[in-house]
C-alpha cells in the first residue's frame, strides 16, 4: 500500500496553505532574484524588475485563468459561478506567459526599456520558475500521463517517493510533470552556460532560445498528458500553440538576423541606461 503526500503544507486558522502555492511563490521569487542579478550586469536597476513583478504576477494569474476558461467554455458556460473559483484548480501556464508578455511590452514602453533585452534577462528565471512550480502538480497528483506499471516507473530509477505519488486511485501513472520539469532544467542549464558567450547571442536570442526549447518540451509532454485542453475535441491546444511558438521563434530569429539586420541596441534613442552590447 502506498501513501500519497499531503498537498496541504499547513493551516493558518481556517486557511489551508497548499504546497502548490508555496512552490509557485518560490518559483516567482527565484525568477525575480535571477532577473535582478542579471540586470545588474546590464545596468538595469532592481526596482524595474520589482515593479514589473507587481503587475505581471496578478495579471499573469488572470491570463492563466482566462485561457483555461476559454478552452473549457462548454463547462463554464453552464456554471458561470465557477469562473472565478480558481481555488478549485484550472489555470494554464501558456495563458500566464502570454499575459505576462503583454504586460512586459507595455511596461517597457512606459519605462523606455528595450523589451528584447528585458526578455533576455527574465527568460531564464521564468524557466527556473517552471522547473520548480511543476512539482506543485506532483503534490496535487495532477497533470500526469496515462496509466503505466510499477515496473516501468522503477526502470526509470525514480526515487520511491515519486513512484508512490504516481499511484493514484489504484493505478500508476506517467509522471509527465517530471518529464517537463527535467526538460526545462536541462534547457536552463544550457542557456545559462551559453548566454554570456561572446558574439553568440544577439539581443533577444536568449529569449527566443527559451521559447524554442520550452515549446519543444511542452509539445512532446503535452501529447502524453490526460488532462489536455482541446479545440473541437481533436486538437490539443498546448500542442498547437507550442508548434506555432516554435515556428514563430525560428522565423523571428532568422528575420532579425538576415532581413532586418537591426542595430541590436538603440544607442542615442533616449533610453535611460547605457546598455551593454553583449
Amino acid at each position: 500500500m502506498t501513501l500519497a503526500l499531503n498537498p496541504i503544507a499547513f493551516h493558518l486558522g481556517s486557511l489551508s496553505v497548499r504546497w502548490y502555492g508555496i512552490l509557485m511563490a518560490t518559483g516567482v521569487l527565484v525568477a525575480t532574484l535571477m532577473a535582478i542579478q542579471e540586470g545588474k550586469k546590464r545596468q538595469i536597476i532592481s526596482d524595474d524588475f520589482v515593479d514589473f513583478l507587481l503587475w505581471a504576477v496578478p495579471i499573469g494569474f488572470i491570463g492563466a485563468r482566462i485561457y483555461y476558461v476559454v478552452f473549457e467554455w462548454g463547462y463554464f458556460s453552464q456554471h458561470p459561478d465557477q469562473i472565478i473559483a480558481i481555488w478549485n484548480g484550472g489555470i494554464a501556464i501558456y495563458g500566464g506567459l502570454l499575459a505576462g508578455l503583454a504586460v512586459l511590452v507595455i511596461f517597457c514602453y512606459k519605462r523606455m526599456l528595450p523589451p528584447f533585452l528585458m526578455l533576455d534577462i527574465i527568460a531564464p528565471g521564468v524557466m527556473a520558475a517552471q522547473v520548480i512550480a511543476r512539482w506543485g502538480n506532483f503534490m496535487n497528483q495532477e497533470a500526469h500521463g496515462a496509466k503505466t506499471t510499477l515496473f516501468f516507473l522503477q526502470s526509470l530509477h525514480l526515487p520511491n517517493f515519486v513512484i508512490q505519488q504516481m499511484y493514484i486511485n489504484g493505478a500508476y501513472y506517467q509522471p509527465t510533470y517530471l518529464y517537463e520539469s527535467l526538460g526545462n532544467l536541462l534547457g536552463l542549464i544550457i542557456i545559462l552556460s551559453l548566454r554570456h558567450k561572446k558574439h553568440l547571442f544577439k539581443q533577444g536570442e536568449v529569449f527566443l532560445s527559451y521559447v524554442i526549447w520550452y515549446a519543444t518540451v511542452r509539445f512532446f509532454v503535452e501529447g502524453m498528458r490526460t488532462d489536455s485542453l482541446y479545440i473541437a475535441n481533436t486538437i490539443r491546444v498546448s500542442q498547437a500553440l507550442s508548434l506555432i511558438l516554435f515556428i514563430g521563434a525560428i522565423i523571428l530569429w532568422i528575420y532579425r538576423r538576415k532581413v532586418v539586420r537591426p542595430k541590436w541596441y538603440l544607442a542615442g534613442s533616449g533610453l535611460k541606461y547605457p546598455y551593454n552590447r553583449d
